[in-house]
């Protein structure tokens, strides 16, 4: 929900209501005013942030002069204005709307979110109790038939008996999400809230995001969670646990389970959600939830055969004392980095948790293990977009936020599909075009924002530098580009002009795809547009040419001066809730904290003196780099030997996992800290259980450079642990003196440290300014500064203060299709499901909304393999084969499957390959060479959201 900005007019006339003469912003209206006055007015169709529609009449004001009443939340003061929210007139108006309203109620109530006063009709009743109106039944003669529930849906309850026609849930569908789903239809006393064609919710294309229900004010649509008792014990205020959006969320508590999920009026949503954000919450109470520390019995083998079922670990594992676990864990690290060296280890630490856990546990790493091998899924992400940007730019973080499509004039979404990945973010996106933004949709698949695109650029897979070298070539060649900002602010244009000279549009369509006058026409609107803004994913960063491909978009955004400006810019749009802050915290093997890199000797003095400890002048190993070095020969000093993994899940993230799983069981000492017994965890010699999200207070950084809080709202179950507490332990065992002391194992004092370490980016965001506003964006060096939404404003952070440009030519991908494997693979996320799915299949609503494995292909490719939706089908690659269901995707290009990687019974990275982007250590997952043939064995599937609990840890 959005709330007004006032920032860039603050001009104000004077008005009276009720007696007293208050100043209002120019065009706002007396609502809105009355509120930032503190005078209440009754109303119900409007909600802070929606577009008010006045219908309800419950806001009704007398204004003098005027014959009629007039609704409050449509009405603009005007300057000497008077006005009668409480006049006798005005108060039986609205006393008589709340009246009739009620009286066709039913008499139990559905309201959810939190009316403990018992009231049974949320908003309407407690506007009723406010002004002392009496519930009267509907006269027989009159009283409406009340349609039957609808409890089609697996996430909410459709009870339309207790619907008044606000239309609160039609805005917000179709407004605010932009997913027109919702409507209003038929005539007089038929009229009705309807889904789609009139379809039940649940079979409806309903996404679940879940807005109608946050804007329901009567909860005649409510989450299925809140049926029966309100109620809450409390309300916890945090952070979205799931995508780089960072949204802003409360949790509902009672008796020590969450019930529910609001979304707040945080800078990134404005209050939406995703139905990740608001029914994806229940993971943190799943029976398989780990409780007690475990080690691995003597003799087991460390493999993964077929599917491991939780309720067998007792084959594998015994329980231990905490005492226990931690030494055998710290001891086991301590003997092989004595005996063999510091190279002999490697951790894994996670974009899932806190900045804080992320700073600690590479501190750990390289001052308690002695070296630099520390990693985490950016590896897999953005690295080659981080290793372009710090290249070109200087600064491995967003240009621009990107709520800042609202001043764009075109928006280039290339290799994303924010609709799945980033859903409040593509809501944002959406509304941008309906006022009139031009969507570009760049992507070998046309996925759910095409609808919204202006142009839609099917190329193909693997030829994003074709494309780009086009669009680049046709402003150089049509003269569109900014001279000034290159005179001014670039390096290196002449040899990106002489580059691309060979790449003209109409040298270039043949290989990507693209008619040559389509190529030259969206360049033309990019570089002439009020504001061109580029938001990329994985699409882009995860080839062997991904930082190629980065290479070009910055040059794009740089030869056209779009950047630097509202509206413009460059946006890789981060997966996991924290890649940003992991990565900014120095979770990665070449950089320290801030992105200093090791080899830089006054950088890594620095740290040595804060740290009091020498620290290895090499980079480690990269997430891929460490799996091959578990394999490497014992003769091979840098052999790794000893893994520390927390919160991460290598065995179905990495490509070739059955590489990749070899290396995990041939460690003579793994460690993994995690919530669930994960496929890592299956390989592991000891496992200790950690903290949920809901279960720790702590930072993250979004991918808008939004520092966040996110506060405990519930303990650990069992005898589980905080991870700050476990790394810690785990420390003073290895010998370092460390003592974070305070709350929550000392997050404010780990924080302020590592705010001491980052003070270029985050030395004004204290702890207290965080507990005050929860959000500070980054830049911010001093207490009173607001943060900077926008940088590269005039210059950037490079040694010249200029961007660097890079030319780039095409490499083919290291795989491509032949007789033997005629298809293209392409991985990705879907709504439901994120990561490796550990926490979202084993949230109830989630795993029923999309419980099987898939692979997607277009009519005609499922056609000439005589195949039909629903068929089982395996899909293999020269390093594994799965087998799923196949389903109908005419977005999926000719000679294209899609698989998401979020289910372990058809773990699509079993056919990924391993080839490294040069530049940013990425594997290739976007495309690899495979084969369908009808038929095969689904691997057994014992759900996660219906596996039997781990007998003896829940």
């Amino acid at each position: 929900m959005n709330a007004p900005d006032r920032s860039a007019s603050q001009a104000t006339v004077d008005f009276e209501l009720d007696g007293r003469t208050l100043a209002a912003y120019a065009g706002e209206t007396i609502l809105a005013a009355a509120d930032r006055h503190g005078v209440e007015i009754p109303r119900l169709c409007y909600t802070p942030g929606y577009r008010p529609d006045g219908n309800c009449r419950a806001c009704v004001v007398e204004i003098d002069g005027e014959r009629t009443l007039a609704p409050s939340c449509c009405r603009t003061v005007a300057a000497g204005m008077k006005v009668k929210a409480a006049s006798a007139r005005a108060v039986a108006s609205q006393k008589l709307v709340l009246e009739m309203l009620l009286s066709d109620l039913p008499a139990q109530g559905y309201k959810w979110n939190g009316d403990d006063a018992g009231r049974p009709h949320g908003e309407l009743s407690a506007w009723a109790a406010k002004l002392g109106v009496t519930v009267r039944p509907a006269l027989a003669a009159t009283a409406r038939a009340q349609p039957a529930p609808d409890l089609s849906h697996p996430a909410m309850a459709v009870n339309l008996d207790a619907c008044i026609q606000c239309t609160r849930c039609v805005r917000a569908c179709r407004e605010e999400q932009a997913n027109d789903v919702i409507g209003y239809a038929h005539r007089g006393f038929e009229s009705r809230i309807v889904f789609d064609l009139d379809d039940g919710m649940g079979d409806s294309t309903c996404v679940a995001c879940g807005e109608c229900v946050q804007a329901c004010p009567t909860g005649a649509l409510m989450p299925k969670s809140h049926i029966g008792s309100q109620a809450v014990d409390r309300k916890v205020d945090s952070v979205c646990p799931f995508c780089g959006v960072g949204c802003l969320i409360t949790y509902h508590v009672k008796d020590e389970r969450i019930l529910s999920v609001d979304g707040r009026n945080g800078p990134a949503n404005h209050g939406r959600l995703c139905v990740k954000g608001r029914f994806g919450f229940d993971y943190a109470h799943h029976p398989q939830r780990l409780t007690r520390p475990l080690i691995r019995k003597p003799g087991v083998p460390k493999e993964i055969v077929g599917t491991p079922d939780p309720a067998d670990w007792q084959r594998v594992f015994r329980e231990a004392t905490w005492d226990e676990a931690l030494a055998r864990a710290a001891g086991g690290f301590v003997t092989l980095r004595d005996r063999h060296g510091r190279k002999a280890l490697a951790g894994f630490g996670s974009a899932k948790g806190s900045n804080e856990e992320a700073y600690l546990f590479q501190k750990l790493v390289r001052v308690g293990f002695g070296s630099n091998n520390v990693d985490h899924c950016t590896r897999l992400c953005h690295a080659s977009s981080v290793a372009a940007l710090l290249e070109g730019v200087g600064s491995g973080a967003v240009s621009n936020q990107v709520n800042d499509v609202e001043h764009a004039g075109l928006i280039l979404v290339i290799g994303s599909n924010p609709t799945a990945n980033h859903p409040v973010a593509a809501t944002w996106m959406k509304n941008a075009a309906r006022r009139g933004a031009k969507i570009v949709l760049a992507d070998p698949r046309v996925t759910d924002i095409g609808r919204y695109a202006w142009r839609t650029l099917q190329f193909r897979a693997d030829t994003d530098v074709a494309l780009l070298n086009a669009m680049i070539h046709t402003v150089i060649d049509e003269d569109l580009v900014d001279a000034d900002f290159i005179a001014r602010r670039a390096n290196n244009f002449e040899a990106l002009k002489a580059n691309v000279q060979g790449y003209s549009a109409e040298a270039m369509a043949p290989i990507c795809g693209i008619p040559a006058a389509t190529i030259r026409e969206v360049a033309r609107e990019f570089a002439t547009s009020k504001g061109s803004m580029i938001l990329w994913g994985m699409g882009i960063s995860q080839h062997v040419h991904g930082t190629d491909n980065a290479r070009c978009l910055i040059a794009l955004a740089s030869v056209t001066g779009q950047i630097g400006k509202p509206g413009t810019g460059l946006h890789p749009l981060r997966g996991q809730n924290n890649v940003q802050g992991a990565s900014d915290a120095g979770l990665i093997p070449m950089m320290l904290p801030n992105y200093q890199p090791v080899k830089d000797d006054r950088a890594r003095s620095w740290f040595e003196r804060f740290w009091a400890t020498p620290l290895d002048p090499e980079p480690g190993y990269t997430v891929v780099e460490i799996m091959h070095k578990a394999l490497a020969p014992d003769d091979d000093p840098h052999k790794v030997r000893g893994m520390y993994i927390m919160g991460e899940n290598p065995a179905m993230s990495d490509p070739d996992l059955n590489h990749a799983r070899h290396a995990l069981g041939a460690l003579e000492h793994l460690v993994v800290q995690d919530i669930f017994m994960t496929e890592t965890a299956w390989l592991a010699d000891v496992v200790l259980p950690a903290s949920a999200w809901p279960e720790k207070t702590g930072t993250v950084t979004n991918t808008d450079r939004m520092v966040q809080l996110g506060r405990r709202a519930l303990d650990p179950p069992g005898d589980a642990r905080p991870d700050l507490w476990i790394t810690q332990q785990i420390a003073r065992r290895m010998g370092l003196a460390w003592d974070y002391a305070g709350p929550e194992c000392g997050v404010a004092q780990v924080y302020e440290e590592m705010r001491q370490a980052m003070h270029e980016s985050i030395a004004g965001i204290s702890w207290e300014r965080l507990e005050r506003e929860s959000s500070v964006t980054y830049p911010c060096l001093s207490a009173d500064d607001p943060g900077q939404p926008t940088v590269f404003i005039d210059d950037f952070p490079t040694p010249d203060g200029r961007v660097k440009l890079v030319p780039a030519d095409i490499i083919p991908a290291d795989e491509r299709p032949d007789a033997d494997y005629p298809y293209v693979l392409i991985t990705g996320r879907q709504l439901e499901h994120w990561h490796t799915g550990s926490m979202t299949r084993r949230s109830h609503v989630l795993d029923a909304i999309e419980p099987i494995a898939t692979a997607s292909m277009n009519s005609g490719d499922l056609a000439k393999l005589g195949l039909h939706a629903g068929d089982v089908v395996t899909v293999a690659s020269r390093r594994g084969e799965v087998a799923l269901t196949v389903r109908c995707d005419d977005g999926t290009p000719d000679g294209v499957v899609f698989i998401p990687f979020a289910y372990y019974e058809a773990a699509a990275n079993l056919l990924t390959n391993a080839a490294l982007d040069p530049f940013g250590k990425i594997p290739e997952f976007k495309y690899c060479a495979v084969k369908v043939a009808r038929g095969g064995i689904p691997m057994a599937t014992i759900g996660y959201g219906r596996r039997p609990a781990f007998a003896g840890t829940a």
